[in-house]
């Protein structure tokens, strides 16, 4: 993976983790790190481009549009196996084997967040080594990147975060494995109970 690749990820990762209170701290550390890193002039100004929105927004505004755009629409959501299996039971051994790859990779998972969370899952690819199972992560989490670009509003000032992840890091994903990523999410079962519920 080349330099740049890796600086798109590791840009990407810190603007799709939650915006906490040091966000002002963050965006800085990302234009230096921009700026410091990419020697192509048109990448650079693209790259400082594309998050320039969020820096528009207050602390408070940053953290509603980030809830409302991943917290609140299961298509935009930021868990890798949320995307590919939904609500089905076969999330959990996903899970292990998830994490089962990064360790082997000489990796630990730091933080209380599921070991799919995709801003963690940019940070790993950032910096892992070149082997089979990242290969296939990779076109994983490009599978579900794309998607999330195709569902986001294209206003919304995260959807230019998306659009540098797909453009200049991730493979385009085939239409087949576009399909299998519907085809394999299972819906939540949202049938009515065998009983009323009274409330008093």
């Amino acid at each position: 993976m080349k330099q740049e690749q890796r600086v798109v990820l590791v840009m990407a990762s810190r603007l799709l983790g939650y915006p906490s209170e040091d966000f002002d701290k963050v965006k800085n550390d990302i234009k230096k790190l921009i700026e410091e890193t990419i020697e192509e002039t048109l990448l650079r100004e693209e790259l400082l481009h594309a998050y320039t929105p969020l820096t528009r927004l207050g602390s408070t505004e940053i953290q509603e549009l980030y809830v409302e755009t991943f917290d609140l629409k299961s298509r935009l959501g930021l868990y890798l196996t949320a995307h590919e299996l939904g609500d089905s039971n076969k999330r959990g051994a996903a899970l292990i084997k998830l994490q089962k790859v990064i360790n082997q990779s000489g990796f630990e998972r730091v933080g209380e967040e599921l070991v799919d969370y995709i801003p963690m899952l940019l940070e790993f690819l950032a910096v892992a080594p070149n082997k089979p199972d990242t290969e296939r992560l990779t076109k994983r989490v490009a599978v579900a990147i794309t998607y999330m670009l195709e569902n986001i509003n294209k206003e919304n000032p995260y959807a230019k975060i998306l659009e540098m992840l797909v453009k200049h890091v991730f493979p385009t994903p085939t239409k087949e494995e576009m399909k299998q990523l519907e085809a394999g999410r299972e819906k939540a079962d949202l049938e009515e109970l065998p009983y009323p519920i009274m409330y008093q």
